[in-house]
């Protein structure tokens, strides 16, 4: 659906002279069906990947194309469901206001746009908020509204932008079933986040950008059998064969509990517990140290 062909961005500032390289020779296909993220560090470029996607700017060489389409003719045509960083809206608008307005540019039908804008305030929990002006709403609502107007939208393409943002650990955790929800064969939905727990939930690939280029494209969340990946063992009490039955098992000497990392294969580790617990080892709890995001994101930016 979004196609980048060896696509660099470049800002030249006069004073004091000199280019800044935001994005180069970035190529990738961002398909229909398929939840998208964006991850890197802080000027990685993936705002600017964001913008040349929405058309909001032009690349200084290579191609943006949506279904074929220039960018900012594909949206003023077909629209797009954008959440933006920082949700910007007047602050003498009411919170029922400012949804009616969007509505209209959402292109929503005038007999639907009252029960559209009921659902969605519902939806996002801000009924008892539907009266208020903006500059009465904390940031974590003001993130919520934003979220909000991009449901308004029935567009093939949803954009978000750090959208949890603000929001307390409730609203991130219904921000991933929102999402889950506008999932259609037919949409493409691309999520730029800091947050790689939140990418590793919901997207099917994560394209890691470090210095403007792209590094890699992390695959689907799913175990892969012969991966290694480092796990955290709690156990109920201490227990002599920890080490031997988990070579290279470190002691975690700052957790409360008695817990250890342990790494291997997601198979050879469930024989292992396997045979633990045959030995009367009591296990309290067992989940990744790392997920798989995590690791792939540090090799991309050179961390150990």
């Amino acid at each position: 659906m979004i196609e980048f062909v060896e696509v660099s961005k470049d800002f030249r500032n006069f004073l004091p002279p000199r280019t800044t390289h935001a994005l180069e020779g970035l190529t990738v296909t961002i398909e229909r069906g398929e939840v998208f993220g964006i991850a890197g560090p802080n000027g990685a470029g993936k705002t600017t990947m964001l913008a040349l996607a929405l058309g909001f700017l032009e690349p200084t060489r290579g191609t943006v194309r949506i279904d074929g389409e220039r960018p900012r003719r594909h949206v003023e045509k077909a629209g797009v469901a954008y959440v933006s960083e920082l949700v910007s809206i007047p602050n003498w608008w009411t919170v029922t206001g400012a949804l009616m307005r969007y509505s209209v540019l959402a292109g929503v039908e005038q007999r639907d746009r009252a029960r559209m804008v009921r659902e969605a305030i519902e939806r996002l929990g801000l009924e008892e908020h539907r009266s208020k002006r903006i500059k009465q709403l904390s940031k974590g609502n003001l993130q919520r509204l934003g979220i909000t107007q991009a449901l308004l939208s029935d567009s093939d393409l949803v954009v978000f932008d750090e959208p949890t943002h603000g929001l307390d650990p409730l609203w991130t955790q219904r921000f991933r079933d929102i999402v889950t929800d506008l999932r259609r064969e037919d949409r493409a939905i691309v999520i730029a986040s800091h947050n790689l727990d939140e990418l590793e939930r919901l997207a099917d690939r994560v394209a890691i950008l470090d210095r403007g280029s792209l590094s890699r494209i992390a695959g689907s969340h799913h175990a892969v059998s012969g991966e290694i990946l480092r796990y955290r063992l709690v156990l109920a009490g201490e227990h002599e064969s920890v080490a031997a039955m988990f070579p290279g098992a470190q002691r975690i000497d700052n957790a409360r509990q008695v817990a250890y990392d342990v790494s291997g294969d997601i198979e050879d580790l469930n024989a292992r517990l396997e045979r633990f617990l045959a030995e009367g080892g009591r296990v309290q709890a067992f989940f990744p140290a790392q997920s798989r995001l995590e690791v792939a994101f540090r090799e991309a930016v050179g961390e150990e």
